[in-house]
């Protein structure tokens, strides 16, 4: 079925498997065949045969804008120059912030009262509580966002394909800007969670950035409950390692754990493995 599912008239026969873009319009009596693929904004007067590409014409097209920043420049060479490029501005904001404020660290104060809950001899404290109960509520909240939300399906159908999504009439960019707005909201909700603990740096997001990479390798790349079981892990091992081995090799465990992953399960400990023809 389509993913957008526009006008169609009354005796019109739509097949199986069939997408209809956005703002797409299909004449009386017209029959589209199973697979077909309709453009946005398309106008259908005759029949489409099966597994066909109808070209659409969408009133706003996204090609004809003008880039506005670096993601836009580079969204249609591929991921790998969109990441590089913002790591690049990651490292550039980093040494901006280092050279124009400051490069010590600065303590910051915990959103959550202070004190200690005692329950069965296990002591811990509010601000622990208070942050996996956001943590927590972050995820659910996302997850639903996600899944249940017709943006959210949007930007899981751009994170698939890309093509397909623009061909449906996604609005491919917006879906980009808004994932880079919602990835800019959880960093800044993770540093007030964390900069009590870790103390607020210009590159206190490294360390933890690294791990929660190593996380998301570790659970698999394309389940989110993976990512969290991969930073469960992480975190359970690192403490084991630290109070029954060595303090210092605990900063070792999520590699060696994410290069045991990477050599004998490298789809991940939840993720499935997807075959691609090149």
């Amino acid at each position: 079925a389509a993913f957008f599912v526009q006008r169609a008239a009354r005796r019109t026969v739509v097949g199986h498997d069939t997408w209809i873009g956005h703002g797409a319009m299909i004449k009386p009596d017209v029959t589209v065949g199973d697979g077909a693929v309709i453009g946005a904004g398309a106008v259908v007067t005759k029949d489409v045969a099966p597994y066909t590409i109808v070209a659409g014409n969408p009133a706003r097209p996204i090609r004809d804008r003008q880039p506005r920043a670096i993601a836009d420049r580079l969204m249609g060479h591929g991921v790998i120059p969109l990441v590089i490029a913002t790591l690049g501005v990651s490292i550039a904001v980093k040494s901006i912030v280092r050279a124009g404020y400051s490069a010590e660290a600065h303590p910051v104060p915990s959103p959550f009262p202070e004190g200690i809950l005692s329950m069965g001899g296990i002591n811990v404290s509010y601000a622990d509580i208070g942050t996996l109960v956001m943590a927590g509520a972050i995820v659910i909240g996302l997850q639903a966002f996600l899944n249940r939300t017709v943006t959210g399906r949007a930007m899981q159908a751009v994170a698939q394909n890309t093509e397909s999504a623009r061909v449906l009439g996604i609005d491919v960019r917006r879906m980009v800007a808004y994932v880079f707005g919602i990835n800019a909201v959880l960093a800044v909700v993770t540093a007030l969670l964390i900069a009590p603990t870790y103390l607020a740096k210009f590159d206190m997001g490294d360390s933890i950035g690294q791990k929660a990479f190593f996380a998301a390798i570790i659970g698999g790349f394309n389940q989110t409950r993976g990512a969290l079981l991969g930073g469960v892990l992480i975190g359970v091992l690192e403490n084991l390692v630290g109070f029954y081995v060595s303090p210092a090799y605990k900063e070792g465990v999520a590699l060696a754990l994410f290069l045991a992953v990477i050599l004998f399960r490298p789809e991940g400990l939840l993720g499935k493995a997807e075959e691609r023809k090149v």
